[in-house]
């Protein structure tokens, strides 16, 4: 299911694919997309219709290693895109943002747009939307976005990319979850230190106590290892 790369190894290789003008869906998966993955067999569909899917979360890292097929790091869907945001701009690259409430992606889009101006915004739109009618993915047709950037959560951001995405012909779709409430600064990402010890999702814990239901994803899932590793 996942793809063994390093967070440059796979920035090279999106970086390639969009300069040859590659159609390429990625998912970046922590524990809980893999659970719901294994609880919902049409979201596993969704999943596996991915070009590309990364290790994002310390407990798929932890988890490949107990059943001895250990992945060589964890790649953070938001570093990965500040990445890509970084590479457009120096390639004047255009991108379209999809997700967030109105307010908090409009912010996110000013942001990209001060912090990389070379970068062309071909367009945006919050993630409160009709899901059978809406014009979105006109828009995105019609300016051929090198870059879609869609933060609706899971399942909806890979339903939606799914849904939409023979009707492309280029361009890299990703779901970045909560990424634009970051930028936008709403949400504040773990300091430095706590990235570095992997304990991201715990400050996360911390600020936002209401997460604590999903959280309960993690344990599950290392359970879940520990039982493929007996079973190997």
């Amino acid at each position: 299911m996942f793809n063994y790369v390093t967070k440059q190894q796979i920035l090279n290789i999106l970086t390639k694919r969009i300069e040859d003008g590659k159609k390429t869906f990625l998912v970046t998966a922590n524990p809980e997309i893999v659970m719901h993955a294994n609880s919902e067999p049409e979201y596993m569909q969704v999943i596996q219709q991915a070009d590309y899917v990364i290790a994002d979360g310390i407990g798929i890292i932890i988890g490949s290693k107990i059943i001895g097929q250990p992945l060589p790091e964890r790649v953070p869907g938001f570093e990965l895109m500040q990445e890509l945001l970084k590479k457009g701009n120096e390639a004047h690259w255009s991108a379209y943002f999809l997700g967030a409430k109105k307010e908090v992606v409009e912010k996110a889009v000013e942001m990209v747009r001060r912090q990389h101006p070379n970068l062309v915004i071909a367009g945006y739109h919050d993630g409160f939307f009709d899901w059978e009618a809406n014009t979105i993915q006109e828009e995105i047709q019609r300016t051929k976005p090198d870059m879609v950037f869609v933060a609706l959560g899971l399942p909806r951001q890979e339903n939606f990319i799914v849904k939409n995405l023979t009707k492309f012909d280029k361009g890299l779709f990703i779901g970045v979850g909560g990424s634009f409430d970051v930028i936008a600064g709403t949400v504040k990402r773990a300091p430095v230190i706590w990235q570095k010890l992997n304990l991201e999702w715990f400050y996360r814990l911390i600020k936002q106590p209401s997460r604590w239901r999903r959280m309960l994803v993690l344990p599950q899932f290392l359970i879940r290892m520990l039982k493929i590793k007996q079973k190997g």
